[in-house]
């Protein structure tokens, strides 16, 4: 059933979540404190890794540089169009009403609520997952994902608190309008748009990683439209006869 591997990823996400509530009742603060400095450390080199994939590529002996300034004009691009929409402090009033309608105060909920979202929907696997669910109805990487996601709630959750279980909303939204509009999609979004796309994630999830460390503050998602301005480019070229 065509989009039969959304619906499993956002119960795995509510599942791990409320399997790590559990957890995190009994632990203690240092404990806590610890655990998000490890998730943070581990945020931070799967973007890198991600990023540097789509980055570098093998040429002759060694490795060249590939997509860079579409990376930096997505991210600057992005980057304008989602603080004009404000669309972190969208997520952050999301995550503080849920916090008001449904949990008792919790100062890490809209915290975990929009980490969470943005960790599990910038990701090659949900572009191409939802894709693949909405071409041929072959949900086989979205059911990975959804194992992926399950556990690391079960972490985020231990970490943050209960907010997590409700990006399973949004990963909801994001993969089932892929799904969705996969046919009017495919055209468009080839491997390497998809490859692009990726390297634009990796960096935002990397960017995650330094928030969740303390590092700094990064508004990762006014960044968010950063991931589909590869997209937009390509459209864009397709349609004045430029590329495709």
């Amino acid at each position: 059933m065509i989009g039969i591997g959304t619906l499993v990823n956002a119960i795995a996400i509510i599942a791990g979540a409320l399997l790590g509530s559990l957890i995190r009742g009994g632990l203690p603060e240092r404990i806590k404190s610890i655990i998000m400095q490890g998730v943070g450390l581990a945020v931070i080199f799967i973007g890198l890794s991600g990023a540097l994939q789509g980055l570098l590529t093998v040429a002759g002996n060694g490795l060249e540089r590939q997509f860079v300034m579409l990376m930096i004009a997505s991210m600057v691009i992005g980057g304008i169009t989602g603080e004009l929409l404000r669309i972190e402090a969208g997520l952050q009033k999301a995550g503080q009403w849920f916090e008001r309608k449904f949990a008792r105060p919790e100062s890490t909920f809209a915290q975990g609520f929009v980490t969470a979202s943005l960790v599990y929907c910038v990701g090659a696997m949900a572009i191409v997952g939802a894709l693949e669910d909405g071409l041929t109805g072959n949900a086989t990487t979205l059911f990975s994902k959804s194992i992926l996601d399950g556990v690391t709630a079960v972490i985020f959750t231990a970490g943050m608190g209960l907010g997590v279980a409700l990006s399973a909303l949004p990963v909801f939204i994001y993969q089932g309008s892929i799904t969705l509009l996969a046919g009017v999609l495919r055209p468009f979004l080839t491997a390497t748009v998809i490859q692009q796309m990726s390297l634009v994630g990796g960096v935002l999830i990397f960017a995650i990683g330094l928030n969740l460390l303390e590092i700094t503050r990064i508004k990762v998602g006014n960044l968010l439209p950063a991931i589909f301005i590869p997209l937009f480019y390509y459209i864009f070229l397709v349609l004045f006869g430029l590329g495709g």
